[in-house]
């Protein structure tokens, strides 16, 4: 029985590991984006839009080098990144051309996701290349992000990305077949996923190539939530597998498929859960905790114990109790220099209101 997808598959994005496109060596394995990029070819000649979402800058700009560690120092890998992404960005545009097919790149920090100007633009621009049937390929802007503006992974810059286009499907291409669950000694493929719960990351792993890739298992599936909780569900596939977006495409059941989760989330309250990075926390007290989770209420100020970091008006922050948890995420009233100078808390001044304020079931 083949598998079904929501709704048809009109627009996908596909997020393609370092591991699928470098060797141990550092070079292109351009068999594997030979065949990645014609199969890409042929989805969208059949009216299927494709976004790609390609790692393997700072892996290539190592085999431009001929150096075979990765180093540590954010001048370094801002360099690699340049060098690879160049010498990426060349394989992708022959590929392409060969296949009479286009392809542009686009290159994004969290900034582009935490400004909501920023991602209002960057949506604007993803819907102006795909309306010319071209292939748009994103990649971290490794060369001037810091850690403060970094995504940390490719697997999390995927599903932001398939959340800002509203895909129909975000497909994870990896070195492994799914997601496993090794259970009695025994190794078993999930075909299908509807929640992830704390038993199934537990046995979700980290990478053990760590010189080509900063992922793993336990990324990918923080990123699938990002997605399932936007609508769009995902599929986690090998991408060395022959055929494999067009097997998946066509429902074959490969790989692990994680279902949708059911209602919607409006744009701006996913934006707030995923696509901003918060700027300050936010400690709240016993009764403000109790208040916030019936839900449907504004944080006041006589219920903040204590706040920290360096916020400005609007800017995303989180609420957490008094040990540390997270209870929600929200658009805060106050810049941290107003929120000091507020000395009277009788008129109960609104922190977050209650319709910028996404409780954390996520």
């Amino acid at each position: 029985m083949l598998r079904k997808f929501p709704r048809p598959v009109k627009r996908i994005v596909i997020k393609v590991g370092s591991s699928v496109i470098a060797t141990y060596a550092m070079k292109p394995r351009m068999a594997h984006l030979s065949s990645l990029v014609a199969q890409i070819a042929s989805v969208q000649r059949a009216g299927v839009e494709v976004v790609l979402v390609s790692s393997g800058a700072i892996v290539l700009g190592m085999g431009e080098l001929g150096q075979k560690k990765r180093p540590a120092d954010l001048a370094s890998l801002q360099a690699l990144a340049a060098i690879g992404q160049a010498a990426l960005m060349n394989k992708y545009t022959h590929l392409f051309k060969d296949n009479k097919a286009k392809c542009a790149q686009v290159l994004l920090t969290w900034e582009d996701f935490n400004n909501r100007e920023r991602y209002n633009n960057a949506r604007n621009t993803f819907q102006a290349i795909l309306q010319r049937n071209v292939v748009p390929v994103v990649n971290e802007n490794d060369t001037i992000a810091t850690d403060e503006i970094k995504f940390g992974d490719n697997d999390k810059l995927s599903a932001l990305v398939a959340c800002l286009v509203q895909a129909d499907l975000l497909l994870i291409l990896s070195d492994v077949e799914g997601l496993f669950n090794f259970k009695d000694g025994k190794k078993e493929l999930f075909q299908e996923i509807r929640e992830i719960t704390g038993d199934i990351e537990s046995v979700a792993g980290g990478t053990d190539k760590k010189h080509m890739s900063r992922g793993g298992m336990t990324a990918k599936l923080q990123a699938i939530k990002m997605a399932t909780h936007a609508n769009i569900p995902c599929v986690i596939a090998n991408g060395e597998s022959e055929d494999v977006l067009l097997r998946v495409l066509k429902g074959e059941r490969i790989g692990t498929f994680f279902v949708e989760k059911e209602g919607k989330n409006l744009a701006k309250r996913h934006w707030i859960s995923f696509g901003a990075k918060p700027k300050g926390v936010l400690t709240v007290d016993d009764g403000a905790r109790e208040a916030l989770l019936k839900g449907g209420r504004s944080l006041l100020l006589p219920g903040i114990v204590s706040w920290k970091g360096n916020f400005s008006v609007d800017d995303v922050v989180v609420v957490s109790d008094k040990d540390d948890r997270e209870i929600a995420r929200g658009l805060i009233n106050y810049s941290t220099a107003d929120l000091a100078k507020i000395e009277e808390k009788k008129g109960k001044p609104e922190v977050i209101h209650c319709d910028n304020l996404v409780l954390c079931q996520r």
